[in-house]
C-alpha cells in the first residue's frame, strides 16, 4: 500500500499531493489509481498524446523547413554585410561586386513580392502597397545573365562563408583549437553537430530534471512549511502551560512579597506610634497623670460610697409611698421659697448698707 501511494505521487506530479494526503483520503487514493490508468504523467489520455505527437512531428516539419529558409535568408544578408564592410576597408575585385550587387538586389525583389503576394490568409481584393504589383517589382530584377552567373558562385560563396562561420563557432566552443591545422578543425567540424546535438539534450536533461527538482522543491517547501507549523503550534501551547504553572509560583510569591511588605509597614506604623507616645508622655507628666488618677479615683470612690447612702435613704423614704413624695414636694418649695426670701434679704440689706 505504502508502494502504490509512492507510486501515485511519483506518477502524477501535476496533482500535487502527498503520501499523508492520499493516507487520509483512501477514496481520493482510489481515485488517483484509477485515473493513472488512463492518463500519463502530463494528464493526457493514449490517444490525445497520439494526436499531440503527430500534431509536434508536423510542427517540427514546418519549423524546420521555416528555419532552413530563414537562415539561409539570415546567411546571405550576413555575406551582403561583409562585403559591404570589406568594400569600405581594401579594394574588391569588379566581377565580386557584380556577384552581390546582384544577388542583393534579388533579395530585395524578392522581399517587395513577397511583402506584395497575398497569402491565404490575406483578402484577396486588399489594396496593394502604393499601387504595386508582383509583376512590376519583378522587372526590377537584375539581366538574366548576371543572375545566371550569380546563381553559379552562389554555392561556392554560400559555402566559405558557412564554413567560416562553423569555425569561428569551433573558435567560441573549443578555444584549444584556435591555433591547429586546417584538417584538424575540419574533422572536428564533422563531429560538431553531432556534440552540439548531446549537449543540446544534456542541457535538456538538465531542465527536466531541474524541473522535477523544483517541483520537489515545492512538495518540500509545503511540508516543512506545515511540519513547522505544527510545531509552532505546539510550541506556543508548551509556553503557554509552562507560563499558567509558573504564574501560579510567581502569584504565591507575590503574594507573600506584599505580606511581608505590609507587615513591614505595620511595624513600622508601631514603631512610630511608640515613639510618639515617647515624646509626648515624659517621666514628669507620667507621674502627674497617675497623681490626677489616684485622686479622680478616690474621689470616684468617695461617690460612689456617698450614691450608696443616699440610695439607702431614698429606699427607706420611698417606704412611706406617696405621703413621702408630697412632704418632699412641699420641702423643695419650702427651701425654694427660704432661698429666694434669702436672696431678697441679702440684696435689701446690701441696698440698706449704701
Amino acid at each position: 500500500m505504502l508502494f502504490e501511494r509512492s507510486y501515485l505521487v511519483a506518477s502524477l506530479p501535476l496533482c500535487d499531493v502527498t503520501e499523508e494526503d492520499l493516507t487520509q483520503n483512501p477514496q481520493l487514493c482510489k481515485l488517483l489509481a484509477t485515473l493513472s490508468q488512463h492518463v500519463d504523467q502530463h494528464g493526457l489520455t493514449v490517444p490525445l498524446k497520439t494526436e499531440l505527437e503527430k500534431a509536434e512531428q508536423k510542427l517540427q516539419s514546418q519549423r524546420r523547413h521555416w528555419l532552413r529558409s530563414e537562415s539561409l535568408h539570415k546567411a546571405l544578408q550576413e555575406m551582403i554585410q561583409d562585403h559591404c564592410i570589406r568594400k569600405h576597408h581594401a579594394t574588391v575585385p569588379p566581377d565580386q561586386s557584380m556577384f552581390y550587387e546582384t544577388m542583393e538586389k534579388c533579395l530585395l525583389v524578392a522581399e517587395c513580392v513577397k511583402q506584395l503576394d497575398p497569402s491565404s490568409t490575406t483578402e484577396q481584393d486588399q489594396p496593394s502597397v502604393l499601387g504595386l504589383n508582383p509583376q512590376q517589382i519583378l522587372e526590377l530584377m537584375p539581366s538574366e545573365k548576371n543572375v545566371q552567373r550569380m546563381k553559379q558562385s552562389l554555392p561556392r560563396e554560400l559555402e566559405k562563408h558557412l564554413k567560416k562561420k562553423c569555425l569561428s563557432l569551433l573558435s567560441y566552443y573549443q578555444p584549444e583549437w584556435e591555433n591547429e591545422s586546417e584538417g584538424l578543425k575540419n574533422s572536428k567540424l564533422s563531429h560538431l553537430s553531432a556534440q552540439l546535438e548531446r549537449e543540446k539534450k544534456r542541457a535538456e536533461s538538465l531542465k527536466e530534471t531541474s524541473r522535477e527538482n523544483s517541483v520537489l522543491l515545492q512538495r518540500q517547501t509545503h511540508l516543512y512549511v506545515s511540519e513547522l507549523i505544527k510545531c509552532i503550534q505546539l510550541l506556543q501551547s508548551l509556553i503557554l502551560d509552562h507560563r499558567l504553572r509558573i504564574q501560579t509560583d510567581l502569584d504565591r510569591k507575590k503574594l507573600e512579597y506584599f505580606e511581608g511588605k505590609c507587615e513591614l509597614v505595620l511595624q513600622k506604623i508601631k514603631t512610630e506610634m511608640v515613639e510618639i507616645q515617647l515624646d509626648t508622655y515624659t517621666v514628669d507628666s507620667i507621674s502627674a497623670h497617675r497623681k490626677i488618677r489616684g485622686t479622680l479615683e478616690s474621689e470616684l470612690k468617695a461617690c460612689q460610697v456617698e450614691k450608696q447612702s443616699v440610695e439607702m435613704k431614698l429606699a427607706s423614704f420611698e417606704i412611706l409611698g406617696k405621703e413621702f413624695e408630697a412632704l418632699a414636694k412641699e420641702y423643695c418649695r419650702l427651701r425654694q421659697e427660704i432661698e429666694m426670701n434669702n436672696w431678697a434679704l441679702n440684696e435689701f440689706s446690701q441696698c440698706t448698707g449704701k
